[in-house]
C-alpha cells in the first residue's frame, strides 16, 4: 500500500491517477470530505480523512503502509512541524520508504516556502528512513487559473514583469516520474530535479498561447498591490500572501528554471513542451 499525504490537491490527484495506471494500491489522506469522491474517481483504493497536524491521524494513516508519498499543502507556515509528525509516524508504523514532494531549488532562502522544504529534506537525511526527494519546477497547469481570461480577452496576466523567464514542467510528467520512483527499485537516497524542456519569458508564453488559440494573446504584468488585494478577497492567509509576493519578486529578479535531463531519464522520453501542454488542454475543453 502507498500512502499519499496531502492528497486533496491537483498534485495528489495526478499522482493517484499515475499509480492507478500501474495498478498500484493507493491510500489517500485528505483534510476535507468533498475530496474523497474525487480521489476515488482518480483510482485511490482508500481515501481517509485526517489532519497532518494531528499525530494520531498520521499514525492511523501509516498503519499497514509500505511506502509514503508526502505532499505538504501549499504555503504552510508549519511545514517543518508537519514533517516531524509524518516522519515519526513512518518510523513507528514501519513504513519502509518515504518519497518527499519538495521543490526545485529548495536552498533558495529568499523564498520562504522553498527554504522550509530544505529543512524537511534535512529531517529525512537524519531520519534513518529509506527516502527519495523529488524537486519539481513550477507547473504548466498554474496558468489555467487565468484560462478564462486568456480565452475571452486574449490577456495573459502574471504578477511579475513579462520579461520574467521561467522553466515550467507538466504536472502529468511529474506524476509519471513519481509513479516510477514509487513502484521501481534503485531510487534510494536520490534527489531528483524535475524540470521542463524550455525556459520561456512570459511574452513567449503568450506567443505560444496565441499560436495555439489562433488569436492574439498579450502578456500583462499585474500590479502587485492589486494582486494582493485580490488574494485577500480570495481568502489567502497573510503568510501565503507574503510568501508568494517574495516568490514573485525572486522570479522577476532572477528567473526560475532547472535542467530537464533527470526528468528525461526517469520518463524515458523528452518532457512535455509548453506548446504540447496547451494543445492537450485545448483537446479536453
Amino acid at each position: 500500500m502507498i500512502l499519499i499525504t496531502g492528497a486533496g490537491g491537483k498534485t495528489g490527484a495526478a499522482i493517484t491517477q499515475a499509480l492507478h495506471q500501474r495498478a498500484a494500491p493507493v491510500r489517500a489522506l485528505v483534510r476535507h470530505n468533498p475530496q474523497i469522491s474525487d480521489l476515488k474517481q482518480c483510482g485511490a483504493h482508500e481515501v481517509i480523512g485526517g489532519d497532518l497536524r494531528n499525530p494520531a491521524d498520521l499514525q492511523q494513516a501509516c498503519a499497514g503502509v509500505q511506502t509514503l508519498y508526502h505532499i505538504c499543502p501549499n504555503m504552510q507556515p508549519d511545514e517543518v512541524a508537519i514533517a516531524h509528525n509524518v516522519i515519526h509516524a513512518a518510523q513507528t508504523q514501519g513504513v519502509r520508504r518515504v518519497v518527499y514532494h519538495s521543490v526545485l531549488h529548495p536552498q533558495t532562502e529568499a523564498m520562504p516556502h522553498h527554504w522550509q522544504k530544505l529543512r524537511v529534506e534535512e529531517l529525512l537525511f537524519q531520519s534513518g528512513l529509506d527516502f527519495t526527494i523529488l524537486q519539481p519546477a513550477a507547473y504548466m497547469q498554474n496558468i489555467l487559473a487565468g484560462w478564462q481570461t486568456i480565452i475571452e480577452s486574449g490577456i495573459y496576466r502574471v504578477p511579475y514583469a513579462v520579461a520574467t523567464r521561467l522553466g515550467m514542467v507538466d504536472l502529468e510528467d511529474v506524476a509519471e516520474a513519481a509513479a516510477h520512483v514509487l513502484t521501481e527499485p534503485d531510487h534510494s537516497g536520490a534527489s531528483y530535479e524535475l524540470a521542463g524542456p524550455q525556459i520561456l519569458s512570459q511574452i513567449e508564453v503568450a506567443a505560444t498561447l496565441a499560436t495555439a488559440l489562433k488569436r492574439p494573446v498579450q502578456a500583462e504584468a499585474v500590479d502587485k498591490a492589486s494582486w494582493e488585494q485580490s488574494a485577500r478577497k480570495a481568502g489567502l492567509s497573510a503568510y501565503a500572501i507574503a510568501t508568494l509576493l517574495k516568490m514573485f519578486d525572486y522570479y522577476e529578479r532572477y528567473g526560475f528554471w532547472g535542467n530537464p535531463r533527470v526528468l528525461t531519464d526517469l520518463l524515458g522520453r523528452a518532457p512535455t513542451s509548453f506548446a504540447a501542454f496547451i494543445q492537450r488542454t485545448l483537446q479536453t475543453q
